[in-house]
């Protein structure tokens, strides 16, 4: 990589079209198990005496129990977690997300990968997985106009799709790198300068791989995203970590502090724009408080260019 980010560890990608897609049954058998995991039998209301004993050799709810407060029989559950369980209604993904406790982007990640390509009702507006994503004209002068702001459009996979002046200042220098490295994922645990420039790697490290996790129930055929993961499973113990944690979440809003070579620190926000038309693409822009010296330095820096 050119400029002033750092490099990105350079190896041998396994060709796309050799790379399998995610196994969708096992992506819902390993996140209900590691969502029953996180849930305290007492929390639930299991206490002894209610039907269930014996020694837990497992932290959180066993299979019977989640089927019991689910209201559904044990062997449909157990079906239902191995991918196995046909049509699920409604009724029955929401009683297992209410006593598993999920949030709103983990029930719709339940939702994805127990129906699939099923659940989409947006297909007909996405590229097929060998296509690229195309950003419209008016997005992009969007992002043109946020002088003294920091924005890019990120879409699947995390990659970068476009960006301003100040993306490519305060995150990368995009243009000079090859458009398979323009990828916040490969960016974050494989470009060296990342750790500076993320103020809060962790928390940066902890959102992008849920956010990666998330797309995988949205596109489990995808085998781009297949040899993304396959790649950074490879070559960072990090995310190897992290992506074991089967956490998923969406990019939103919050804060963002990084740290430029020249600029030192500065205390930004961000908020994330969904594109109505495009559910897969986001502009993401980082902000200051007016009059702050974050605001200062951007201005300086856009003015140095």
């Amino acid at each position: 990589m050119q400029g002033s980010t750092g490099s990105v560890a350079k190896s041998a990608r396994p060709a796309v079209s050799k790379v399998e897609t995610m196994d969708r049954r096992a992506e819902l058998r390993e996140f209900l198990r590691s969502r029953r995991a996180r849930v305290r039998p007492e929390d639930a209301g299991i206490t002894p005496g209610t039907g269930f004993s014996g020694r837990r050799r497992v932290p959180g709810l066993r299979r019977e129990e989640l089927a019991q407060l689910s209201g559904v029989s044990v062997d449909y559950y157990v079906r239902l977690e191995q991918g196995r369980g046909g049509h699920a209604s409604a009724e029955v993904l929401d009683a297992i997300a209410h006593v598993l406790r999920l949030d709103a982007h983990e029930r719709a990640h339940l939702y994805a990968l127990v129906r699939g390509e099923e659940g989409r009702h947006d297909d007909a507006r996405q590229p097929a997985a060998g296509q690229g994503q195309v950003v419209r004209p008016g997005v992009l002068r969007l992002l043109e106009t946020f002088t003294y702001a920091p924005a890019y459009v990120v879409g699947r996979r995390q990659e970068v799709l476009a960006w301003n002046a100040l993306a490519r200042i305060l995150i990368a220098d995009f243009p000079a790198l090859p458009p398979e490295e323009r990828n916040l994922a490969r960016l974050t645990f494989l470009d060296r300068s990342a750790r500076r420039r993320y103020v809060h790697w962790q928390q940066k490290a902890d959102d992008t791989v849920a956010f990666l996790r998330l797309d995988t129930g949205r596109h489990p055929g995808d085998p781009k995203l297949a040899a993304l993961i396959a790649e950074l499973t490879e070559q960072s113990e990090d995310f190897r970590r992290l992506w074991s944690d089967h956490n998923v979440r969406d990019k939103t809003y919050g804060s963002k502090p990084l740290h430029h070579p020249r600029a030192g620190s500065l205390d930004l926000s961000f908020e994330t724009l969904r594109l109505p038309d495009e559910p897969d693409q986001a502009v993401v822009v980082y902000l200051a408080e007016p009059g702050s010296a974050a605001d200062r330095k951007l201005r300086r820096l856009a003015a140095e260019g």
